[in-house]
């Protein structure tokens, strides 16, 4: 794993950072479970006559039901379940969990000069409702949510990277993306900037080292550290 001198060095290279949004900022079905949602979801498949796939049957993942959803060929399928969806993360947007650490990235660095954009297959919506809860909006005003019923743009598609370095005025060459999944660090790749992996599960440490994450944090405060140095 990528020692703290080396966050530093990349955090000071690069000038702006891209935040994905649930890991990093927060658990946002902490208390609004995940499972009960993809079921949500696959009722709305169901009651709209479409068929659920054998291996989407038991899926805990709302995102990767969505994501199932555009192979059925059915547009208006794909929109209903994203309005669900959309609904589901914004009540869930309500009671999230912050991630420790969390709150100080962000401020950290704002406060280093360095502007935020909250990149996320979650939707906007969720966002914008999380951020304004913690009284955040001052820091992180800048969101790339899901393109509502393109699940296809969803990570690690590079397309909503790319949008979230272009909100802060930057080239993906001089931003850097912190991100807890595969998706993170594939579209990071493919978007052409580095990545920090935020390995909040230990087998996360051997799939990011794997994936050729620049970067491997087990905690948020690692990186809330070296942008207080940053800022000395």
């Amino acid at each position: 794993m990528s020692q703290p001198e080396n966050l530093f060095q990349l955090l000071a290279g690069r000038g702006s950072i891209l935040l994905d949004f649930d890991g990093p900022v927060c658990s946002i079905f902490a208390q609004h479970p995940a499972p009960k949602v993809a079921d949500s979801l696959r009722t709305v498949v169901r009651d709209a006559g479409g068929e659920i796939a054998p291996e989407l049957v038991s899926e805990p993942d709302p995102l990767e039901v969505l994501r199932w959803t555009a192979r059925l060929g059915r547009p208006d399928i794909v929109r209903l379940v994203e309005t669900r969806l959309c609904a589901e993360e914004y009540a869930a947007s309500k009671t999230a969990r912050p991630t420790l650490y969390g709150r100080e990235v962000i401020v950290g660095a704002y406060e280093a000069g360095k502007p935020i954009a909250i990149v996320s297959n979650n939707s906007s919506g969720a966002i914008t409702s999380y951020v304004s809860r913690q009284r955040l909006s001052a820091y992180a005003s800048h969101v790339s949510g899901r393109t509502f019923a393109r699940p296809d743009l969803m990570k690690p598609n590079p397309e909503p990277i790319l949008r979230a370095a272009k909100s802060v005025d930057s080239s993906p060459a001089d931003c850097v993306l912190i991100g807890d999944s595969l998706a993170d660090i594939h579209g990071a790749q493919a978007a052409g900037l580095p990545v920090i992996g935020y390995a909040n599960r230990n087998e996360k440490v051997d799939l990011f080292t794997e994936a050729g994450a620049d970067v491997i944090v087990t905690t948020m405060a690692d990186v809330a550290r070296a942008l207080i140095e940053l800022k000395l």
